[in-house]
């Protein structure tokens, strides 16, 4: 009874998740990508990977691994090739999608306690260049996961499925890899993320404590601007780490009492409380994957103005950018040629003349505004 209740549970719930969490992630991407959340450049760049990234956990881990293969074992995605090739890259999201969320909080640990370095270090340049460090190194981290996997069964010479290599975990370069695979996935970055926020907690109530003693030489009605610009983004970091911690700990906990090269192949009774607590623990891990979009528009009153838009017009939203091309293509050839008449009549938008004004005269601007109010008139 016990197993065919965990058994419909997960039959229930990865579909579900999946249905939600990738136009979630997808719209998220999108809105982020506009840059008109009021977010710097560096949090965005952040921002956008985890979204990029908890969208592919939902294709690859949940669609492909949880959904497609489970249900359809004889299918192409059975095959061992695979089949290892998704567990691969199901290994390396779930990286990612870890050490981006570390990323994130030691980004807003500089900016909230190392003035200094924040200028060099939080900037669009350097996240991109974090990101792509990170991916990199996890790509190569998880290239032992082929070694760790062998074919289930072998019809007319055809490899199907995957099981876990009894050579590969009785080995000590094995059984090693897998100890550092838990850490690097759970441990160190709980231990970073837990220290990290209780640095930036401390600093937070000095300066909260320093500033109301100062604030009791002024006026109590004045508002202390530098505060109430960093509350949002101290709301952000606190809210995704701790969902992020709260979503992973029951993985951790289970790690501690499962053995780890029997998650993926379990082969004892279901009703175990050891495979219920992995299997709880894992649907809740992918639900972490879904909890960004909801935070940001739990915090960012911008990104609740993007969505209600989205949600209102999704077509107009979605079109958006075929139109913007056109346009800007319309607004550059009047704008040199001065034949408005032979133009064919293009829908325009603001950003659009913003654009055009900035690609015609970068870095001036003076010749940009008065290139606005012209193409304004023009249109």
């Amino acid at each position: 009874m016990g197993q065919l209740t965990m058994l419909q549970i997960k039959a229930i719930y990865y579909p579900i998740l999946a249905v939600i969490g990738v136009p979630a992630n997808l719209v998220t991407i999108v809105i982020l990508s506009r840059r008109n959340c009021g977010l710097s450049k560096c949090i965005s760049v952040y921002m956008i990977a985890m979204a990029s990234v908890d969208l592919l956990v939902m294709i690859v881990n949940v669609i492909l691994y949880h959904i497609f293969s489970n249900r359809f074992p004889l299918s192409f995605l059975s095959h061992t090739p695979v089949c290892k090739l998704i567990l691969y890259m199901a290994a390396v999201n779930l990286d990612l999608s870890v050490w981006f969320t570390v990323s994130f909080t030691f980004d807003r640990f500089v900016v909230i306690c190392c003035q200094k370095f924040k200028t060099k270090y939080c900037t669009e340049r350097t996240a991109a260049m974090v990101i792509t460090a990170f991916t990199v190194l996890i790509f190569l981290k998880n290239i032992p996961v082929f070694l760790a996997f062998e074919p289930h069964q072998i019809i007319n010479k055809v490899h199907w499925g995957c099981v876990t290599s009894v050579a590969f975990v009785s080995s000590p370069s094995g059984a090693a890899y897998i100890w550092f695979h838990s850490a690097w996935g759970i441990w160190y970055p709980f231990t970073l993320i837990a220290l990290l926020n209780c640095l930036t907690g401390r600093r937070i109530l000095v300066a909260s404590r320093t500033r109301s003693g100062l604030r009791g030489h002024r006026s109590e009605t004045q508002s202390d601007l530098e505060m109430e610009n960093r509350k949002k983004s101290i709301i952000l970091l606190f809210a995704i780490s701790g969902c992020f911690i709260l979503l992973w700990l029951t993985v951790a906990v289970s790690l501690v009492t499962t053995r780890l090269a029997g998650i993926n192949d379990y082969r004892g009774d279901r009703t175990d409380p050891g495979y219920i607590a992995t299997e709880t623990g894992t649907m809740l891990k992918f639900l972490s994957c879904f909890q960004n979009p909801c935070i940001y528009a739990a915090t960012q009153r911008k990104f609740r103005e993007e969505l209600k838009t989205v949600v209102k017009s999704p077509w107009t939203f979605i079109l958006r950018y075929p139109f913007s091309i056109r346009s800007v293509a319309a607004i550059l050839k009047r704008s040199m040629e001065g034949l408005l008449k032979s133009v064919p009549d293009t829908v325009v938008f603001q950003d659009d003349i913003l654009f055009t004004a900035r690609l015609l005269f970068p870095g001036n601007v003076f010749l940009q505004l008065r290139a606005v109010k012209t193409l304004e008139k023009a249109f």
